[in-house]
């Protein structure tokens, strides 16, 4: 009895762990590309975090060098846990909870510009601290946006056929980058521009369309540069990055030397000069250029190519969601962190003016990298094949239910008529044959 008692929980254990590998096999490979490049991206960055930090740190107050590095570890510690949260069964819940999410953001991007609340850094005030915690509400709004957009392109698909039907989400992502960029922080406000833009793209939007809006938008753009000094001398300093060396464009010519210095392999781990007080913000804004330094050429091809994967995996995620909401949440997530990757690996090769955003998964930045993982959680749920319950999928699903219900009564009807013409032997066989000749009787008999 004792013995029996045993092997029923050990059959069960056998039994649920077949389970979740059949379901691992059913996983489509893009979900497996997806992990490997978020996981190899944010290894890369907690080893390039250690290196490029760990000079500054351990000269400078904290006296630490392990200082950034576990932080790092720490949040993205609680990223993951959060993405694997998101990846299980989080699409239905944050589908119903984003109007509460977008008023949220909003409310904390206003608590921002209150005085008392914000945090400044650089003279900007885009942070709210509490104790050793600080949050970046930015952060949260732009991908509050992608998640709006996605719910309502969605549940109402019609409404990209013209810039007045979309005039509800442009109102709304208008007055979310609006208040970043009074914080200021231009980089993430071109962030959720750009993701939205994304978005619409996806959703159907025509393309005279969106270069009506695009305008629109580049004119509050050069309006936002003229009033701001510093970003006039940004452009300046992108333009003509040695006229003004020590000054204006003082971090593009250092990110330009490390990478210079770095060649086709790199100086060596840890081996980086820029980093040591020379390179500003050497490990968040600027820690591509200590990649390309101590990794060289190599290094950063083997950047770009994790992004590219990640890039490819996220868009035929997007493409094959069964749904709607899935394929526009999927498109404008993937959109936003490539974007984002693109914003900020051009300011370091000085393709682009410095912005102020953070590498993906790479840079030091707590609340960048915790929903950066939620994002690709929520990508991860989308391509677990389930639909997120909209109204919009109810018909479909109803269609689907009824498909596989008229097949399953097929196949109950077929399976019973099979079993009953089956037989081998004699009297089965006599039986059949009477059945047959009462049946050609009854057709051959005239009607009255």
């Amino acid at each position: 009895m004792s013995g029996a008692a045993h092997a029923a929980p050990r059959g069960l254990k056998l039994g649920r762990r077949e389970e979740r590998k059949a379901a691992r096999a059913n996983q489509p490979i893009e979900r497996s590309l997806l992990q490997t490049a978020t996981l190899c991206l944010l290894a890369l960055g907690v080893v390039m975090v250690f290196s490029a930090s760990s000079t500054t740190s351990l000269l400078g107050e904290s006296g630490d060098g392990a200082f950034f590095v576990k932080r790092t570890i720490l949040f993205g510690a609680i990223g993951l846990a959060v993405m694997h949260a998101l990846s299980i069964g989080g699409l239905r819940m944050v589908r119903l909870a984003t109007p509460m999410f977008l008023a949220g953001s909003v409310l904390l991007l206003l608590l921002v510009l209150m005085p008392g609340f914000g945090l400044e850094v650089n003279g900007a005030t885009r942070w709210i601290a509490a104790g050793p915690i600080q949050l970046q509400p930015s952060e949260l709004a732009k991908i509050a946006l992608v998640l709006y957009g996605a719910a309502l392109l969605a549940k109402r698909p019609r409404m990209v056929a013209s810039v007045g039907e979309m005039m509800p989400y442009l109102v709304v992502s208008g007055l979310v980058g609006g208040l970043i960029l009074i914080e200021p922080d231009l980089g993430t406000a071109l962030v959720a521009v750009f993701a939205v833009s994304a978005l619409l793209i996806a959703g159907g939007a025509q393309l005279r369309h969106l270069a009506l809006i695009g305008a629109v938008i580049g004119v509050f753009a050069l309006i936002a540069i003229l009033i701001e000094p510093y970003r006039q001398d940004r452009i300046a300093g992108f333009l003509n990055p040695g006229g003004d060396a020590g000054g204006a464009g003082f971090q593009g010519t250092q990110a330009t030397i490390a990478l210079g210095s770095g060649g086709l392999f790199g100086v060596g781990l840890g081996e980086s000069v820029q980093k040591a007080f020379y390179l500003p913000e050497a490990h968040t804004d600027m820690i591509a250029a200590v990649i390309g330094e101590e990794a060289g050429l190599l290094g950063l091809a083997v950047l770009v190519g994790l992004f590219g994967l990640f890039g490819y995996a996220g868009f035929r995620i997007a493409k094959q969601a069964p749904d709607r909401y899935g394929k526009l949440l999927a498109a404008g997530l993937t959109a936003m962190i490539l974007v984002q990757a693109t914003l900020n690996l051009f300011a370091v090769l000085g393709l682009a003016p410095l912005t102020g955003v953070p590498l993906p998964f790479v840079s030091y930045g707590n609340s960048s990298l915790i929903v950066m993982l939620a994002a690709v959680g929520l990508i991860l749920n989308v391509a677990r094949g389930e639909p997120a319950g909209g109204p919009e999928t109810r018909s479909g699903d109803a269609a689907k239910l009824r498909s596989t219900g008229g097949d399953r009564r097929r196949r109950t009807t077929s399976s019973r008529s099979t079993r009953e013409n089956r037989g081998n032997g004699p009297d089965s066989r006599r039986r059949n044959s009477r059945s047959r000749r009462a049946g050609d009787s009854r057709r051959r008999r005239p009607s009255r």
